[in-house]
């Protein structure tokens, strides 16, 4: 009897409590857009958080909230999703260029002598909380890979030659992460260009000329040199450093044969034809010191006439 009285107040309790939570449950349900699990189906799902959203089912809620697709982006899937996403929600496509992460130094093991040995923990955000660096610069590359380490999508290895990050641009997202590990800011997202062409300034040091053609045989010396050239008002020199605007270069690569240094990089562009060589006028010769002597002796004696009475005047005389 008391064991069939407890399971009979267990199972009202039971009863009760469903009740009360489905009545709760559709007191405050909480109405979500249907269309954001239709962009976030479209979505490439890297959660890489480049789009500036904590993944991409945030991006999904920021796309279907908004009133239009200006300023969101989805660097992993590109323009091909953005038209999806905007299909969806019945909007324009904002056009953007594709960006690809490019490395701001060129401080070779060669060109950047080190002058200490680092010994720790092997993180960049580590080591420059400690110190500027195994080098004379301290503006560039630590060289200790966590930009590497950040990289999901297999598209940034360290150079063992030159102690530097590569980045493979096929690989490359444009998601923005490497950029957040770099504690020294050398890398920066930058338009691709039409056939993956590129003009920059691989330096970021800031210091005068002189100290840093110390520090690094590669360094800019921010002479304005490449900025005086360019027709486009792209190139700028602030401390001490040149920066080329990407959205305004227009590829010419006339500040690359100027720059002194060879500090800025063109990527991806055919080789330069040979200059061809200046041909040069033949002038005459000048006549030789003896030439111009016997030209005199050999010119014919001048015949000087005389008058026809000079000879019948004599004999007059010596009558």
């Amino acid at each position: 009897m008391i064991l069939t009285l407890t399971v009979i107040v267990l199972g009202a309790i039971a009863i009760i409590s469903a009740l009360l939570l489905y009545v709760v449950s559709k007191k405050f349900e909480v109405q979500e857009d249907p269309r954001i699990g239709a962009v976030a189906e479209v979505l490439p799902q890297a959660n890489c958080g480049g789009c500036g959203y904590p993944g991409c089912g945030g991006f999904a809620s920021a796309c279907a909230g908004a009133e239009s697709l200006d300023g969101l982006f989805c660097p992993v899937g590109g323009a091909p999703v953005m038209s999806k996403v905007a299909e969806i929600l019945g909007m324009a496509s904002a056009a953007s260029d594709p960006l690809v992460a490019v490395v701001r130094c060129n401080g070779t093991c060669e060109a950047r002598p080190k002058v200490n040995e680092y010994q720790g923990a092997r993180s960049c955000k580590i080591a420059s909380v400690l110190y500027a660096g195994e080098t004379g610069c301290s503006f560039g590359c630590l060289g200790l890979g966590d930009c590497a380490d950040s990289c999901d999508f297999d598209a940034l290895h360290m150079d063992a030659t030159t102690g530097l990050p590569v980045v493979d641009q096929d690989k490359c997202t444009s998601c923005g992460a490497c950029v957040k590990a770099c504690p020294k800011t050398i890398i920066e997202l930058r338009k691709k260009g039409p056939k993956n062409r590129r003009v920059f300034v691989s330096c970021v040091n800031k210091d005068k000329g002189g100290v840093a053609m110390k520090a690094c045989k590669n360094a800019c010396i921010g002479c304005g040199k490449c900025a005086k050239e360019c027709a486009f008002d792209a190139i700028t020199v602030e401390n001490n450093l040149a920066y080329i605007d990407h959205t305004k270069c227009r590829l010419c690569r006339k500040c690359v044969v100027v720059c002194p240094t060879h500090a800025i990089h063109e990527e991806n562009f055919p080789p330069r034809k040979p200059e061809a060589p200046k041909e040069e006028v033949a002038k005459p010769a000048a006549p030789k010191p003896e030439q111009a002597a016997e030209a005199p002796a050999s010119e014919a004696p001048k015949v000087v006439a005389q008058p026809a009475n000079s000879q019948s005047e004599a004999p007059r005389a010596n009558a």
